[in-house]
């Protein structure tokens, strides 16, 4: 992990008392209030009697009454690209990075998400119009994140490791600590995600607004700089990262050699395993395995490959990410539940516990319990589908939403 605190002194934190909610813990959903002073939580309150002497200590604080709704820890989105949309969300339209930035950081409470890790490619996305668009944005959150925030804004670099020219870019900002996670992917077609002849030119036809002449060239281009990746060199970059701290997942394994070819590089998070067999072998192996959420939402995955529930069902994985579609965590979280394949204790442990264990980052976050930071969602329902009250960062209010009938 890097050297970002966890909490920042702050003149608008004081103590906040959330009674009347079924608290959603660990392993179980309790009727307990949670004392929250100095960013923390600072204790969970089982009766009226305690109620009582905590306020009569803290007799500033602000209460919230939950009302008898979901109080979650808040979720940690550790893969989610939807940044890059938020820059481009057409072809060719480009928006000034640091609107996006701030646009897209709003967003993000009301959909429960209070600490994400916004995933921006190096070799695809974006930086196919240029790497100067991901440096400029990867300097811009390090900027921000120092001045300000209001969900914790953290860098997941997704490395495309044919993108040889790209090396030193994340070697420097290995070293210089900018970024907080790390993934290697290969993109190239006939395998992957791609495996499909004709699937990898689609997308980027689709999401780069390049025609075929333009995206022949790319694979032609991509190819031969793949016969020039250097394992070698790769496996350094894998030791520099571990040496700072910084996890290192694969992306869209597709076999049970691509899993150990990740481990070998140090990757402990395989993200979007192809198969159910790649899943359950990289499982299996101690790796913990992330699927998408609206992959969960939908029943399959938009590119007909592995379907998450699949996966769940069969313990074959542990962590929940948005992938492209923030909003989509909280409703897998709940659908999990409502449909029998996993208790909501083990289904929000998948979108807030599980990813701050692969990241390191448990002893502070990912779950409501003494001592943690403040990190707190209050989530109602409408027909089934979950949406939040309140949102607290580091306990501090920064969401608030209600109906106005």
């Amino acid at each position: 992990m890097n050297n970002l605190s966890i909490t920042k002194p702050d003149s608008r934190t004081r103590p906040i008392l959330i009674k009347n909610g079924k608290v959603v813990m660990e392993d179980e959903i309790a009727d307990v209030a949670l004392g929250i002073a100095d960013g923390r939580i600072e204790t969970v309150l089982a009766n009226d009697g305690e109620m009582s002497r905590w306020m009569s200590s803290h007799s500033d604080a602000a209460v919230i009454d939950a009302q008898h709704k979901y109080v979650l820890p808040g979720l940690i989105d550790i893969h989610c690209d939807a940044i890059e949309k938020e820059i481009q969300p057409r072809p060719n339209t480009l928006f000034p990075l640091q609107m996006a930035l701030l646009e897209f950081e709003r967003k993000l409470p009301l959909h429960g998400v209070t600490t994400m890790y916004h995933s921006l490619s190096l070799g695809v996305g974006i930086s196919l119009r240029g790497d100067h668009l991901l440096t400029e944005m990867i300097e811009l959150i390090n900027r921000y994140r120092a001045n300000r925030s209001v969900v914790r804004n953290r860098i997941h670099l997704r490395y495309e490791v044919s993108h040889l020219t790209g090396m030193p870019v994340v070697e420097n900002y290995l070293r210089d600590r900018k970024i907080d996670y790390l993934s290697f992917m290969d993109h190239s077609p006939g395998q992957g995600q791609y495996r499909k002849p004709g699937s990898f030119e689609h997308y980027v036809m689709k999401n780069q607004g390049v025609d075929r002449n333009e995206v022949a060239l790319i694979v032609d281009d991509l190819a031969k700089r793949r016969e020039q990746v250097d394992w070698i060199r790769l496996h350094e970059l894998g030791k520099l990262a571990m040496e700072n701290g910084i996890a290192i997942a694969s992306h869209d394994n597709d076999t049970e050699d691509s899993v150990d070819q990740s481990a070998k590089l140090g990757a402990t998070v395989c993200e979007f395993p192809i198969n159910l067999e790649t899943a359950s072998y990289a499982a299996s192996k101690g790796q913990r395995v992330c699927v998408g959420a609206p992959n969960i939402v939908r029943g399959a995955s938009h590119d007909n490959n592995l379907r998450a529930v699949d996966a769940i069902s069969s313990d074959s994985a542990h962590i929940i990410c948005s992938d492209y579609h923030p909003s989509s965590m909280l409703a897998a979280i709940f659908k999990l539940a409502d449909e029998g394949i996993a208790a909501l204790p083990k289904a929000v442990k998948m979108g807030s516990l599980h990813p701050a264990e692969a990241l390191g980052t448990n002893d502070e976050l990912g779950s409501i319990k003494p001592g943690k930071a403040a990190d707190i969602i209050i989530v109602d329902r409408y027909e089934k589908l979950p949406w939040v009250t309140c949102a607290i960062v580091g306990g501090n209010i920064v969401y608030r939403a209600a109906t106005y009938y």
